[in-house]
């Protein structure tokens, strides 16, 4: 079967895996960028999402940034991964962070609580709103993979629903050298080993700690 993954997970040195207050203008919640520094400079990030193959960095940063898009057939976001709306629809103007090429080019399942129809954008993304949790989800996403990999997105809540229920099979996290002193805590109220998870890999380089924990039979 294939396994659902945390993949390019950014925390905080005081355990913060988002920024308070997101808006518009702070899509990761304030001061939230500055976790992404090791991600932003490298060969993947710059090409995936920039649309450059320009100057990027290699090495261990880069091969984190690169497997987190090895294998996957799709994804799986949080409603506030996809925008910074609240509440029911008020229209479907929001068609994401990313532009009408987003960067994904497989299907995505959203978790809302409110119906939205399939949105339809190039590159071969479509955003599938899902409404009945995240094991549903999971199952719809499965299937669209077709034997891949499914990549959960966040944010910090929809990982923690993925821990606690078990679901999730492995999940990179990147520690930065950064204090955001508020936010969302990633790992509040979650005991890792009595899930049943442990820490596999860790690495490091000039910009993160690179930390892999994996659920165990």
């Amino acid at each position: 079967m294939s396994k659902l993954r945390v993949e390019s997970f950014t925390v905080s040195l005081d355990g913060f895996g988002a920024g308070p207050n997101q808006d518009l203008a702070n899509p990761l919640g304030e001061g939230g960028t500055a976790l992404h520094g090791w991600a932003f400079s490298t060969r993947t990030f710059q090409k995936a999402v920039l649309g450059s193959d320009g100057g990027a960095t290699e090495g261990v940063d880069e091969d984190f940034a690169a497997r987190g898009f090895s294998n996957i057939g799709a994804w799986i976001l949080g409603r506030n991964m996809f925008g910074p709306v609240r509440g029911p629809w008020p229209d479907e103007r929001w068609r994401g962070w990313w532009g009408e090429n987003p960067v994904y080019q497989v299907p995505v399942f959203v978790l809302t609580h409110h119906p939205r129809a399939a949105l339809v954008m190039a590159g071969g993304t479509t955003f599938h709103f899902v409404t009945d949790g995240l094991a549903v989800a999971l199952a719809q996403a499965r299937d669209a993979a077709a034997g891949k990999d499914v990549r959960l997105g966040g944010g910090v809540n929809v990982i923690q629903q993925g821990l606690r229920l078990r679901l999730i099979d492995e999940m990179h996290l990147a520690i930065a050298p950064v204090l955001l002193g508020s936010g969302e805590r990633l790992l509040e109220g979650i005991n890792l080993p009595a899930l049943g998870y442990a820490c596999t890999r860790h690495e490091a380089s000039a910009l993160a700690t690179h930390v892999v924990v994996s659920r165990q039979a």
